[in-house]
């Protein structure tokens, strides 16, 4: 008999990926600008460092809410103290509407349909717990974050059956798609529950369309099954056309109070925070709700970090300067990425929003074969020293495309970064143009000697 449980010794976490182990090589030699200028950098995490300056500011003009002190009273002994599992009133209230401003106000969010995790990764694995049965499965459209292959699967024991979105529509959901996962998931008896999207997409870094939208909420409801849009890239739109929340798309039929659909947020990404491990689950199933509650006590939000971002979130002056400036770093951003890519001749999908870029390498792969994207991966990461990530690891079928984030680094490391590509694809061209042409000196003396030797086999024959 085992000392520890199956689950303690399986390997079944997926830190195996690659999206994971390029990680574990970056922080055995991490960039630095000054003591180690030739290590890698990470372009495989998707933070949001553009706009600390604005959260400074805002702390630097607000100590009260830093020293947990309410109209010059101190609140220590009041937060310190434990604290229901709904969550504080006030940062509820504040959250909702915070997340209304990032939708334009076209929709709204109920308070008491909130329920406050410990980021979204807690925020999506209760919703498996609260949705699904070990062995049901979700379908998930590809090419889809890696994590979720931790997060949805290896504590609840849900399925992940993809849907497969190809490059020749830009990745866009489609009937067909979604049907043929649907039919693949019954043929191997698995029970499908609901569909997970992550609208703006990670990694694609586009925002989906009202036909998309539209196209998810029939099937649900044909099938009777459930939606979980994970929307925490909300408020990274930065370009045309403009993010349309799920709820949006539910009110526009009549159907803003339907049960089976569920929003994943967290101010990991647009806030910046991802430290402060703040998600939330918002449902208008009051089931759904009551049985969150009560699992999200094995994963609190700390009642400091909710008094402090309430009072920062209540500020409209600030949230709305803040999501305005932030959206314009964003684009600054990834214009600089998106041009430095194109100087070495890589291109990437169009994009509107996140902290990413999904970048087309195909042309760089020696053969159109998964194995050539990881001997490219590994050249990037080891000899370019630059962490990205394989499309493999998101589960594209498409060998060849690479999520490059561009939001967790200065200006210059980015710079530093499309210096170290450019050099690389310039190699690739010179060794290839190498080759063809030894091939072709190869072909032309081989021609040459056929023609020796056909004008030799000629005169012996008139001899």
């Amino acid at each position: 008999m085992g000392l520890l449980s199956r689950k303690a010794t399986c390997n079944s976490h997926g830190q195996d990926s690659s999206y994971f182990l390029g990680w574990l090589e970056y922080e055995k030699n991490p960039y630095h600008h000054l003591h180690n200028p030739n290590g890698i950098i990470q372009m495989g995490l998707a933070e949001n460092q553009l706009s600390f300056d604005l959260l400074e500011t805002w702390l630097a003009k607000n100590p009260e809410a830093v020293g947990c002190k309410r109209d010059g009273q101190s609140i220590f002994r009041e937060l310190a103290l434990f604290q229901d599992y709904h969550g504080l009133p006030a940062f509820k209230k504040a959250l909702v509407d915070f997340m209304a401003e990032i939708r334009g106000n076209k929709v709204s969010f109920e308070p008491n349909n909130i329920v406050l995790t410990a980021g979204a990764t807690s925020a999506n694995e209760t919703l498996m717990f609260c949705l699904a049965e070990h062995g049901d499965a979700f379908l998930l459209p590809t090419p889809y974050y890696p994590g979720f292959d931790r997060d949805l699967k290896w504590r609840t024991g849900v399925q992940i059956v993809p849907i497969h979105c190809t490059s020749s529509n830009c990745f866009r959901i489609t009937a067909s798609a979604i049907e043929e996962a649907y039919q693949q998931a019954q043929k191997k008896n698995l029970t499908v529950k609901g569909i997970l999207i992550t609208n703006p997409s990670n990694p694609l870094g586009t925002t989906m369309t009202r036909p998309e939208l539209n196209l998810l909420i029939n099937f649900i409801t044909d099938k009777q099954i459930h939606l979980i849009s994970d929307e925490i890239y909300s408020g990274t739109v930065f370009n045309s056309p403009s993010f349309i929340s799920i709820m949006e798309a539910l009110k526009d039929m009549n159907m803003e109070k339907n049960n089976r659909v569920h929003i994943v947020y967290s101010l990991s990404k647009d806030l910046g925070l991802p430290g402060f491990r703040v998600g939330a689950i918002y449902s208008n199933d009051p089931t759904v709700v009551s049985a969150a509650v009560k699992m999200s006590s094995f994963g609190l939000v700390s009642s400091q970090t909710q008094y402090l971002l309430s009072v920062m979130l209540s500020d409209k002056k600030f949230r709305n300067h803040y999501i305005v400036k932030n959206q314009n770093r964003l684009l600054k951003r990834q214009r600089k990425l998106v041009s430095g890519l194109e100087k070495s001749g890589i291109r990437c999908l169009e994009s509107n929003a996140g902290l990413f870029c999904w970048v087309d390498m195909r042309h760089l792969l020696s053969s159109d074969t998964f194995e050539a994207e990881m001997e490219l991966w590994e050249r990037i990461i080891y000899d370019v020293k630059l962490n990205i990530s394989p499309g493999s690891s998101c589960h594209c079928n498409e060998p060849g495309w690479f999520r490059v984030c561009f939001a967790n680094m200065s200006e210059d490391a980015l710079e530093l970064a499309m210096q170290r590509l450019k050099s690389f694809v310039g190699s690739i061209k010179k060794h290839n143009h190498q080759e063809s042409e030894k091939l072709r000196k190869e072909s032309h003396i081989g021609k040459w000697i056929f023609r020796l030797s056909f004008q030799s086999f000629n005169e012996q024959d008139q001899r």
